[in-house]
């Protein structure tokens, strides 16, 4: 009929400390967002570890920092341009009028 170990694979069961190994002593850091939001990941405590200066938040994205006081401000998105509007940053409306007229004069033949 049925198993007694149904649903089990071999080598399931609660792995402990000596399956994996003992686990490194770790320290937190705090770091802030513009919005105030709190992070504290946890590193190593290795004299190789390097703690970044900015870290994502996970609750809003913005960039947090080490500083409380002064959190760095997140980085402004550009909306998406279309090719237009890059050829509009480039001429002014009547350097765009010489040149449609003169490509339509050549079109015509009238050069």
């Amino acid at each position: 009929m049925g198993s007694a170990i149904r649903g089990s694979r071999v080598g399931a069961g609660p792995m402990g400390e000596a399956e994996r190994g003992d686990a490194i002593a770790r320290f937190r850091v705090s770091y802030w967002c513009a919005k105030g939001h709190e992070t504290r990941p946890s590193f190593a405590e290795d004299e190789t570890v390097q703690i970044p200066e900015i870290w994502d938040c996970p609750r809003c994205g913005y960039p947090a920092g080490l500083n409380k006081d002064k959190p760095p401000m997140p980085i402004k998105n550009e909306p998406y341009k279309t090719h237009l509007a890059y050829v509009k940053e480039r001429r002014t409306e009547a350097e765009s009028k010489k040149i449609l007229e003169d490509a339509l004069s050549r079109l015509r033949g009238e050069d």
